[in-house]
């Protein structure tokens, strides 16, 4: 049985509640206490005293949001984005950068000091990029409404309604300018309503706009469509359904990003997995690097390997890397890469459920030097209990969930007798709740 959810108050029955924040929750609302009962409170900070309406009440905590700041903190900043607070993309635009890194920083040592059987031998500095125009992909939803027309946005904040915006400055300029010209292009459609979601993807290549849409494909609106995406100078795809490829097949998307350190280029598709922030990506696979330390003659096992991020500059040291990965897809991206940057002959991808996968057999039959893993946010349970069952010498873990991070190294640290040699943040996420960490185990 679920989590019963909170019952939602009409504004009118609301009681306001006066709240001293005493902390952050993951998802950047303020946490504090009223009555002896915990209240998150969307918009309000550490240290402030606040009046609030009370939105919603469970058994053991309520929900609101912020009517008033009778005491703002000193880091309380004004949000930059106009649609701020009723976006669901951001939460955090009211808190200065500086004081976000610490909010991170802070709740990765603090899940690291209650899950994990011990601290870090050292804690690294955060790796850092820009706070603006540093997000290379998103997925923007558009709705068609008779009498409204085309709303083209986000969804909002605990809701299912699109936040209709013109502009996102945390998108990189080249997706931010195409939002107005692309809620013009389906408005111009024969069938608008048809158009349910954009995948849009930046990087050192094209920039790709590819279309959610159901049904077949007119042929004045792929003219459309072809004529924006020679003059906006991007790639237009049909995302899925009987249409779906290139608007233009003479003219396929050649999207792809450089990590011009590792001197490897990586080709991706739109509605592919890749980090969203390319600054800190590149700072990241290159602090990866450090903490493996692959070398010639090692062996490299790179679970959830996507389309090479970390398998490939492995390789490019002269480790022989074996990446797994679920996704069929990215596996064929992946053996792609390999192949354009003269490494097919030290990576072999394999497409394989990681949840279920014979991950003991494999680690027996390669003995990897080390192992380094990219789950997604709910971790890899199954993968660590293989690595406690047949322990490599090395492990570097690359997390997006600190809560997941913490239970798994636990396990590592205590089941698999691994000492954490180092942890640290990357600021991939800039104004959201979300946090990547990276931590580095030795066995003991």
């Amino acid at each position: 049985m679920g989590r019963k959810q909170p019952r939602r108050l009409a504004p009118e029955q609301a009681p306001r509640l006066d709240v001293r924040i005493d902390d952050l929750d993951h998802e950047g609302r303020g946490v504090g206490r009223f009555d002896g009962k915990v209240v998150f409170v969307d918009g309000a900070l550490p240290g402030e005293r606040i009046r609030a309406r009370c939105t919603a009440r469970a058994k053991r905590f309520d929900e609101a949001v912020v009517e008033a700041v009778l005491e703002p903190s000193p880091e309380r900043v004004e949000p930059f984005c106009p649609v701020f607070g009723r976006c669901g993309g951001c939460t955090l635009q009211h808190l200065a950068p500086e004081a976000q890194l610490r909010q991170r920083e802070r709740r990765v040592h603090e899940q690291l000091a209650r899950a994990a059987n011990e601290l870090p031998g050292q804690w690294l500095a955060p790796l850092t990029g820009p706070v603006q125009g540093y997000r290379t992909r998103a997925r923007v939803t558009v709705r068609y409404i008779r009498r409204q027309g085309v709303l083209l946005g986000f969804r909002e904040r605990a809701g299912r309604h699109v936040v209709d915006t013109d502009a996102c400055a945390i998108l990189d300029p080249r997706l931010q300018r195409l939002i107005p010209r692309l809620r013009s292009l389906i408005a111009s459609l024969d069938r608008p309503e048809r158009v349910s979601a954009l995948e849009m993807a930046t990087g050192d290549g094209d920039t790709v706009v590819a279309f959610q849409y159901s049904g077949p494909l007119g042929d004045a609106d792929r003219a459309r469509l072809v004529r924006l995406q020679d003059e906006a100078g991007v790639a237009i795809e049909i995302a899925d359904g009987p249409s779906a490829g290139p608007v233009d097949p003479d003219r396929p998307a050649d999207a792809f990003y450089e990590l011009p350190d590792e001197r490897l280029t990586l080709r991706f598709a739109a509605g592919d997995f890749i980090q969203t922030n390319a600054a800190v990506n590149r700072s990241l696979v290159a602090r990866a690097m450090e903490l493996l330390a692959p070398a010639p003659g090692q062996t490299v096992l790179d679970l959830y390997c996507g389309i090479g991020n970390f398998s490939l500059p492995a390789a490019q040291r002269g480790a022989a890397v074996t990446g797994i990965e679920g996704d069929a897809r990215l596996v064929e991206r992946a053996a792609g890469n390999a192949r354009a940057n003269g490494l097919a002959g030290r990576v072999d991808f394999r497409q394989a459920d990681l949840s279920a996968a014979p991950l003991a057999d494999w680690l027996q039959r390669l003995n990897p030097a080390s192992v380094l893993l990219d789950p997604p946010r709910a971790g890899a349970p199954e993968a660590v209990s293989a690595l406690v069952a047949r322990p490599p010498a090395r492990i570097v873990y690359v997390s997006c969930d600190p809560a997941t991070l913490a239970r798994d190294l636990g396990r590592l640290t205590g089941e698999g007798g691994y000492r954490l040699r180092a942890a640290g943040i990357a600021d991939m996420f800039p104004h959201t709740g979300h946090v990547e960490a990276i931590a580095a185990l030795e066995a003991g």
